[in-house]
């Protein structure tokens, strides 16, 4: 299958983990897709696991380098790159994250059938924690979408439906609503209510597909514990910590 629908991961100094999430993107069920990855300043060998990668990957893949430093300008600079060379459909994965192999066609067909947005299922991988840490994950999540939801500031005039956590790195949107919607914030992370709130500002148009899963990393859990990573969640920031958890 062949189509304009692009892949995007913004990486920094993600050597030792990377790897893995290509393989996952290798191993969709669905490969009609261009991977494209934002190498965000890294000094790590990154960008060289992503060449070796693009020897052996059944889609095209293509690296460019962002230095501003902060995941927003990674991944803006990634869709307006994608969007210039023809994408009509933009999807997004993070290069901790391992997509399960529905994905890319989980995202498609929410896309094709008219939708604007389409926001997937985050769970915890299962090779950074034990089933503790994976359950705190997931109450965290919960915990902050709960939030997000009764937060005054998401339920103002303006917006054209209902607010619903999504995390940036399962999510697929169209060129068009991105473009119209201003795009993603050019800040370091946390972007992803920021953006949110643009797309529910330009249209009611965002679907939630449980198909459409990641595995994401709880490294954060590690680095901040419990109440830091909750902090986080809630858009409470860092506080003395670095907002990069490696």
């Amino acid at each position: 299958m062949t189509t304009n629908l692009w892949v995007v991961v913004p990486a920094y100094n993600e050597a030792a983990r990377i790897g893995a999430t290509l393989d996952a993107l290798a191993a969709q069920t669905d490969t009609g897709f261009t991977l494209l990855v934002v190498d965000n300043g890294s000094t790590d060998t990154t960008a060289g696991a992503v060449e070796a990668f693009a020897g052996r990957a059944p889609f095209p893949v293509r690296l460019i380098a962002e230095p501003e430093k902060g995941v927003g300008c990674a991944v803006d600079t990634g869709f307006r790159h994608a969007i210039a060379a023809g994408a009509g459909f933009l999807a997004r994965t993070d290069a901790d994250c391992l997509p399960r192999p529905g994905w890319v066609a989980a995202a498609r067909a929410a896309l094709h059938g008219g939708a604007g947005m389409v926001c997937g299922r985050i769970t915890a991988r299962r090779d950074e924690h034990g089933p503790a840490g994976r359950v705190a994950f997931a109450g965290l999540v919960t915990i902050a979408a709960a939030f997000g939801r009764l937060r005054p500031a998401h339920r103002g005039h303006g917006y054209r439906t209902p607010y619903r956590m999504h995390a940036g790195n399962n999510m697929a949107i169209t060129a068009a609503l991105y473009q119209a919607c201003g795009g993603m914030p050019r800040r370091p992370s946390p972007t992803d209510r920021m953006f949110l709130n643009r797309v529910r500002r330009t249209t009611a148009s965002i679907v939630r597909s449980r198909e459409m899963v990641v595995e994401n990393s709880t490294r954060r859990l590690t680095a901040y514990g419990v109440l830091g990573t909750a902090r986080w969640y809630l858009d409470r920031g860092s506080g003395p910590l670095t907002p990069d958890p490696r």
